[in-house]
């Protein structure tokens, strides 16, 4: 715990309060001090009376702002537009997210097409197109070789 002496006044208040705290209570004592000040020459004779006027200024100036903190201004349609698509995007990442932990993503190919081909049939495919490109190789090193 720390102490601030707040001079409010003729008089001088030392405030106990949590360690860094001590600038904070500090401004706030001078608020105080600054509508006790505007008191002028029309102080009461009891200093209770005096530091009751200032904390009734205080509450006054709050009440104000938030009177005009409550009219708050009609929101701008571009930024409740832009509001608006980065819900639609949060949305359809959420079901993104939780449409890739319920269904696993495919490994294989044949996965990837829905169905399991028979695996001598596509034994079969690859060995005619491992002929067609040796036949293509061929061919271009016979055009390569006659230039």
């Amino acid at each position: 715990m720390s102490n601030v002496t707040l001079n409010i006044g003729p008089k001088s208040y030392v405030i106990a309060c949590a360690d860094g705290q001590e600038d904070h209570i500090a401004a706030l004592g001078a608020m105080i001090a600054e509508k006790y000040a505007q008191l002028g020459t029309s102080r009461a004779p009891l200093e209770a009376q005096n530091l009751l006027f200032a904390a009734l200024f205080l509450a006054d100036e709050l009440a104000e702002a938030r009177k005009h903190a409550s009219k708050t201004p009609a929101p701008d349609p571009e930024i409740a537009y832009l509001r608006q698509s980065i819900e639609q995007l949060e949305s359809e990442l959420e079901s993104a997210r939780k449409a890739s932990t319920q269904a696993p993503l495919p490994t294989t190919y044949a996965d990837r097409l829905g169905d399991t081909p028979d695996t001598s049939e596509m034994a079969e495919r690859m060995e005619a197109l491992a002929s067609q490109l040796e036949a293509n190789a061929a061919a271009l090193e016979a055009v390569a070789a006659s230039a």
